[in-house]
């Protein structure tokens, strides 16, 4: 009677999916909703700097997806969470911004910058534990939430694209471990 009770728990166990995803001791559901649609953590990363952990990110998108391509070639809802582990100023995130801007389109327009230009001016200094949102809406742009503030939205798939390839771009700046933990690659 117990063995069966066992097997049956165990059975059990096995098909509830799991309700979020860990890494580091930071924690991230595994689906989100946004605007009535549903989107899946596709991936998470810790991000380090010579020894120190400075973020674990985490990736949603409608489905999962390997390739960093397809994921900026398609105007689908995505969003990236940034869960700081340790504090960070303004200014080093900043430099990160536009470190990522020349690396991943280094042939990027005037207005491109411009638009980098004010997600850096809504940059604050991070502690440990706080959080940054970027969930870009097709035809409404990219929103971004700093510490749960609502900062606002800079528009148009193309800063959505340059921003999301700071991780999942040709080079990202975290390195390609970081990228292949947020696309899921073994």
């Amino acid at each position: 009677m117990i063995k069966k009770f066992l097997v049956l728990i165990i059975g059990l166990s096995l098909t509830i999916p799991a309700l979020a995803g860990t890494l580091k001791g930071v924690e991230m559901p595994n689906k989100v909703t946004i605007e009535g649609q549903e989107l899946v953590l596709n991936g998470m990363a810790l991000r380090k700097k010579l020894i120190f952990k400075v973020y674990v990110a985490g990736l949603y998108l409608p489905r999962k997806e390997k390739s960093g391509e397809k994921i900026l070639k398609q105007d689908n809802m995505r969003r990236t969470i940034m869960h700081f582990v340790r504090s960070v100023g303004a200014g080093k995130l900043n430099n990160g911004w536009m470190e990522g801007l020349e690396a991943n389109t280094p042939d990027h327009s005037p207005e491109l910058k411009k638009q980098f230009e004010k997600l850096c001016s809504w940059m604050e200094d991070m502690k440990n534990g706080n959080r940054i949102a970027f969930t870009y809406i097709p035809g409404k742009g990219t929103k971004v939430t700093v510490k749960k503030s609502y900062k606002g939205i800079i528009a148009g798939k193309a800063f959505a694209d340059a921003l999301f390839a700071c991780w999942i771009g040709p080079k990202p700046g975290p390195g390609e471990g970081f990228k292949k933990d947020l696309l899921g690659i073994d």
